[in-house]
């Protein structure tokens, strides 16, 4: 069973976006292969279904490229990690830890909850893995958007 992050996404299909928005929002298929180490044409595959979800946008032989509400996605996705790794490091963990350790859970946690500790913290635009932005977010739809 593959595993949601809420936003009906697959952990691996929100590190697509998350590459691709810190690779300046397009790239190429093959850098997406080489980078997770995966066949190219299981990269289409994907690319299609996020095309689908209209987080993508992708025509035959051209970069791939982030949709507005991609964007927005990956930015929350980057956040939200931002956020979590954050406060681990600040409960005692290294940075290096604190980031490996998001990575393992992050996808389960509700824009709800970032939202809060992201309240309570005043709102940091810095976290340990680089700058927090305050945007919108990701509204794909899903319930807990």
């Amino acid at each position: 069973m593959k595993e949601e992050n809420g936003h009906g996404l697959s952990a691996r299909k929100v590190q697509y976006l998350k590459f691709i928005h810190e690779h300046g929002g397009q790239v190429k298929t093959g850098e997406l292969a080489t980078h997770f180490c995966v066949d190219v044409s299981t990269i289409s595959k994907t690319i299609n279904e996020l095309t689908e979800k209209g987080l993508l946008s992708h025509a035959p032989y051209r970069k791939i490229a982030l949709s507005r509400q991609g964007k927005e996605c990956a930015e929350f996705f980057i956040k939200r990690h931002r956020i979590l790794s954050l406060v681990l490091a600040r409960y005692g963990l290294s940075e290096e830890q604190a980031c490996n350790e998001v990575s393992r859970f992050e996808s389960l946690v509700s824009r709800e909850a970032i939202d809060t500790m992201c309240r309570a913290m005043g709102h940091p635009h810095m976290g340990i893995c680089g700058e927090i932005t305050h945007d919108k977010g990701c509204m794909t739809g899903q319930a807990g958007s």
